[in-house]
């Protein structure tokens, strides 16, 4: 395990190829999505959801989806693609409940909680909705692919997928689930270089 956090953040790179013989197993894949959920969301209602793409079957079914990728596909030791739930309030009384169960929230604080924030999820419009579960969903795509580099594995993340087909594609209600990213996860079969990045001062006022 790196556990050094410059190495981690300041030396991810994404990768394009990688070592077809190096695999994943169910149980650390399981381990790192564990530690990427521990990422915020809007009032804990967790909208990420992960089809990790492993086998043969699941590849040959991306494949098409992903035209511009196909080297990350058919070279990663998994495609793991992650989508937002739009019905993630459904889980809000298991979440709420459970953070009673630990003692982490009073009963009263569940009720009254779950009073405010349900109407409002239950009744947000689409686009809203939307909104919500991709930027969360995002920081959970942003901080598996950081805890991937602590395992020692590389990442590419994803976005140019046929993303009006993947859901149905991957069994999934493509009505309630909205496609986020794709992020390729192995190890590198190159050595990989950095990329430039605009400096602060040019991205960022101060008011």
């Amino acid at each position: 395990m790196n556990n050094n956090f410059e190495d981690i953040a300041f030396n991810r790179r994404s990768i394009k190829v990688f070592d077809e013989n190096v695999k994943i197993s169910h149980e650390e894949m399981l381990e790192m999505i564990t530690k990427a959920t521990k990422a915020p969301s809007s009032v804990n209602m967790q909208p990420w959801r992960f089809v990790v793409v492993d086998s043969e079957k699941g590849k040959d079914t991306l494949r098409p989806l992903v035209r511009f990728n196909t080297r990350q596909n058919d070279t990663s030791a998994a495609m793991v693609v992650i989508f937002g739930d739009m019905q993630c309030y459904e889980k809000g009384e298991q979440i709420y409940s459970q953070a009673v169960q630990e003692g982490i929230m009073p009963e009263s604080v569940k009720t009254e909680l779950l009073g405010l924030f349900m109407p409002f999820y239950k009744n947000a419009p689409k686009q809203k909705m939307n909104d919500i579960v991709k930027i969360d969903s995002s920081l959970a795509a942003m901080q598996f692919m950081l805890v991937a580099r602590s395992h020692g594995y590389d990442t590419n993340p994803i976005g140019g997928f046929e993303e009006d087909k993947i859901a149905a594609a991957l069994g999934l209600d493509a009505e309630r689930y909205v496609p986020i990213m794709i992020v390729a996860i192995g190890k590198a079969n190159y050595e990989s270089h950095g990329s430039v990045r605009l400096d602060a001062k040019e991205v960022t006022q101060f008011i």
